[in-house]
């Protein structure tokens, strides 16, 4: 298993070692981020300007909204089908919500869920600070165990899009934050899968002023190596597969 090599990256007072890509910033088109995967985006929709960007997880996006402070309190839409449309080519289908609550040091992942059909996930964090990590475990991928890290908090309220297929973690780094979730399709235990957030071969960058919280499954789950060689991961070709029936569908 070859895995790119990090870079470090600071989020503000959370220094982490991140495989990411420099960006400009231009006014975007209408077009899937495939086409200008290298590229800083805004989308203009009807609540704001939304700037997004392609994380080093191909087909992983990270979005901006614009916040509206008054003096009552403010105002944000994480979640703009416009811009969501701009960034990927397709709708986001919504089978699902999540809305997880969690303590400092509490870490969930790596989840995964087998395609077909998968599970694509739009998250952000609504309430505390996370820091939350996006894993290429597709077989075959060009980018296969390779992670981009970014923070998610209720100051920023940038959001995640993952497309089914990658594997997704977070740490909580104040209490009682909440992370919410916005799935293509619903819970079924039968199709969904872990590796181990500690799997050495990963390097995840869980800071290390946290002493790491796991459920039972998580802590047991096979490394990423285990997990290929046991077949459970999904598979490159098999997603774009899925990815082109879903854009045709959209």
């Amino acid at each position: 298993m070859r895995l790119a090599q990090p870079r470090v990256t600071t989020y503000g007072a959370t220094t982490v070692v991140a495989h990411t890509v420099r960006h400009q910033i231009r006014w975007a088109r209408r077009s899937p981020l495939p086409h200008a995967a290298s590229d800083r985006e805004w989308a203009l929709s009807r609540v704001g300007l939304v700037q997004f960007r392609e994380l080093a997880v191909p087909g992983a996006i990270e979005f901006t909204p614009k916040i509206y402070p008054d003096a009552r309190g403010q105002f944000v839409a994480p979640f703009q089908e416009s811009a969501f449309l701009d960034a990927t080519g397709r709708r986001l289908q919504v089978a699902q919500s999540n809305h997880s609550v969690s303590q400092r040091g509490v870490i969930r992942g790596v989840h995964f869920c087998d395609v077909p059909p998968g599970q694509a996930k739009y998250l952000y964090c609504s309430r505390g600070a996370l820091l939350d990590i996006a894993i290429d475990v597709r077989v075959g991928s060009p980018a296969f165990g390779r992670w981009d890290a970014m923070r998610l908090d209720a100051q920023t309220y940038r959001a995640v899009y993952l497309p089914e297929g990658i594997g997704h973690a977070f740490i909580a780094l104040t209490d009682d934050t909440v992370l919410t979730y916005l799935c293509s399709t619903g819970y079924d235990p039968a199709v969904e899968h872990t590796v181990s957030p500690l799997d050495p071969a990963l390097q995840l960058p869980w800071p290390a002023d946290l002493e790491p919280i796991l459920s039972d499954r998580d802590r047991a789950a096979p490394t990423l190596a285990e997990a290929a060689q046991a077949g459970i991961l999904p598979h490159w070709q098999t997603c774009q597969t899925r990815y082109a029936q879903l854009h045709a569908e959209s």
